[in-house]
């Protein structure tokens, strides 16, 4: 005597809807998330009220302990002038300072007065409050 159930529970998962979920969650975080490319080098930003992005086309970056950086690049302080003369070459840029907030006040004024010089746009890279 065979014994068998008319309703057979079928063992197949369909993975469709799942790859769906995982496609949406993927272009929600993809359009939320920050476009700041972060810089080279650990740097602590000071805070400010607004904090607009800016488009980094260059980037110099300082550390507390003094550790220079030009576009992830680690210079010393000495070739800060050169490197940004070769990346700027005469035309008009964008130069995104990232200092940190330990960093003496001197050293911003005088990175952003070698950029200035060489005519680029110069920007103060800080957080949100």
């Amino acid at each position: 005597m065979a014994l068998q159930s008319k309703h057979k529970v079928e063992s197949a998962f369909s993975m469709s809807s799942m790859t769906d979920i995982i496609f949406l969650l993927l272009i929600f975080f993809m359009l939320t998330s920050s476009f700041i490319t972060p810089s080279g080098l650990p740097v602590n930003l000071p805070s400010s009220e607004t904090s607009d992005i800016a488009l980094q086309e260059v980037t110099v970056s300082v550390t507390k302990d003094l550790k220079f950086a030009v576009n992830d690049k680690v210079v010393n302080r000495d070739q800060v002038k050169a490197e940004l003369t070769a990346l700027l070459k005469g035309k008009e840029s964008q130069v995104v300072l990232h200092i940190d907030k330990g960093v003496p006040v001197e050293y911003l004024v005088e990175i952003g007065g070698i950029a200035a010089g060489l005519e680029a746009n110069v920007s103060i890279a800080t957080k949100p409050y």
